[in-house]
């Protein structure tokens, strides 16, 4: 079968049906019900899902509200495919509706529409193909939708306790040829409990999620602060950032405006929070000042550890990094940096961890998901590298990233596309696309590795 022509046939529908998934805004939220426990468009995301399913005629499940599957075909062994259709905030700085679904120059744009929607209707499209051909499976396969993977992978904590842990399995989250390698993620707390007395600074905010880098950072501080006020202009412009200085009732509001971009690489992104601390750290006095010097001189221009010493790096992932993706300062309260740590595969985690110590911060460990890896001889590996092959002609070298994908919590699966080597990594940035072609190309290599692995030739 001509997988690509077939994928190509579907592309309206594909691009229809994205569109209508982009257009539920499914970030987590705190206002949950019983049978929306991550929020209610986090929930429509999940129905629409489990209705197309429903639809097509496949078996489908919800499994606690938080999860749920479309299984077709026959056999003993089971296939999985791990989707999520939750997505990260939208933050700032974009120039098209994040939900809007806007096609423009052979791009998708939309919030999820690489990280995961868009991977995930490619999959689904797949599906359909081999459906719709009548192919005769020689497995079952599900397609595994989650909702939870931006933040704790709760959702899939919860299916897999009452649901089957699929033989092989791969999640269309990350980047083709095949991932087999992923670091371990580990969030770091460095928290401070003096009373925090400062006669300048009286609060200082940024980022909201570990696995992003803070786009945004604000601190408020005692005075007008007229004499800072260029100088924090110039510093902006020396680091081609954009910042913005307000009066409020004797006090003064400085907001500085970084770059978003996914912890798995911090520089790949400006981080806001780290960049206000560094025009900070040398006009402030006490537990004020030394909260921004920590966060300065600990993170600025160092996303590796080297000043934490903690830093590693192995042949098989990688460099370990450091994203410090939640920075809090109030007076008169603990004063925090939330970090999201990704740990090269042979990392000697609890061997660092144990002894580390610092002078004025305590280090808690608030979670830890060890590395994953699939042996690269593994059959199910060398049937993934054949179609990747036939479908692109290009080489499917096996990589290692510092992103977390559903495949940690596989008993054997890897992450299997689907960013093509080349293509710029715009997860959890401003104006996020998914290329179109590649997207019907993906489409076509999902088709024919089920084909490969679960159906009769």
């Amino acid at each position: 079968m001509d997988w690509q022509l077939e994928a190509t046939k579907r592309k309206e529908n594909i691009l229809s049906e994205l569109q209508e998934l982009l257009a539920i805004p499914s970030v987590l939220s705190n206002e949950t019900t019983p049978t929306a426990p991550f929020g209610k468009e986090v929930k429509q995301a999940l129905d629409w899902f489990l209705e197309k399913g429903r639809t097509e005629g496949y078996t489908v499940k919800n499994v606690g509200d938080v999860a749920g599957h479309l299984e077709i075909g026959q056999g003993e062994e089971l296939l999985g495919i791990l989707g999520h259709v939750d997505v990260v905030p939208v933050g700032e700085g974009w120039t098209r509706d994040p939900f809007g679904g806007e096609i423009h120059n052979g791009r998708l744009y939309g919030r999820g529409a690489i990280d995961d929607k868009g991977p995930t209707i490619a999959a689904w499209a797949a599906l359909n193909i081999l459906k719709d051909a009548g192919v005769e499976f020689t497995k079952r396969v599900r397609l595994i939708i989650g909702t939870d993977e931006e933040s704790e992978f709760r959702c899939m904590e919860r299916y897999f306790q009452t649901e089957e842990m699929p033989a092989i399995a791969f999640t269309p989250d990350a980047d083709f040829p095949i991932i087999n390698a992923e670091k371990g993620i580990a969030s770091l707390v460095f928290s401070t409990f003096s009373m925090h007395e400062d006669a300048i600074l009286e609060s200082f905010i940024a980022g909201h999620r570990t696995n992003m880098v803070p786009d945004k950072a604000t601190a408020i501080l005692n005075g007008q602060l007229a004499e800072w006020q260029e100088d924090f202009r110039a510093f902006c412009k020396k680091h081609d950032v954009t910042g913005k200085v307000e009066q409020h009732n004797g006090s003064t509001e400085l907001t500085l405006n970084g770059k978003s971009a996914h912890a798995m690489e911090p520089e790949d992104g400006i981080n806001a929070g780290v960049l206000l601390a560094v025009f900070l750290k040398d006009r402030l006095e006490g537990d004020g000042q030394k909260f921004v010097e920590f966060v300065a001189d600990t993170f600025y221009k160092d996303s590796r550890g080297r000043k934490l010493g903690l830093d590693f790096t192995d042949e098989q992932s990688g460099d370990t990094t450091f994203n410090a993706g939640i920075i809090r300062f109030e007076k008169k309260k603990t004063a925090m940096i939330t970090v999201s740590m990704r740990y090269s595969i042979s990392y000697p985690f609890k061997e660092k961890i144990d002894t580390y110590q610092l002078k004025d911060f305590v280090l808690d460990i608030a979670s830890n998901s060890p590395p994953h890896y699939v042996d690269e001889n593994d059959p199910f590996i060398k049937t993934l590298q054949s179609a990747y092959e036939n479908q692109t002609g290009e080489k499917a070298n096996l990589i290692a990233i510092g992103g977390g994908t559903y495949a940690r919590v596989l008993d054997k699966g890897v992450a299997f596309g689907m960013l093509f080597p080349g293509e710029p990594d715009v997860a959890h940035q401003a104006d996020e696309f998914v290329d179109i072609d590649n997207l019907i190309k993906a489409t076509a290599i999902y088709a024919e590795a089920i084909y490969q692995l679960a159906c009769k030739k």
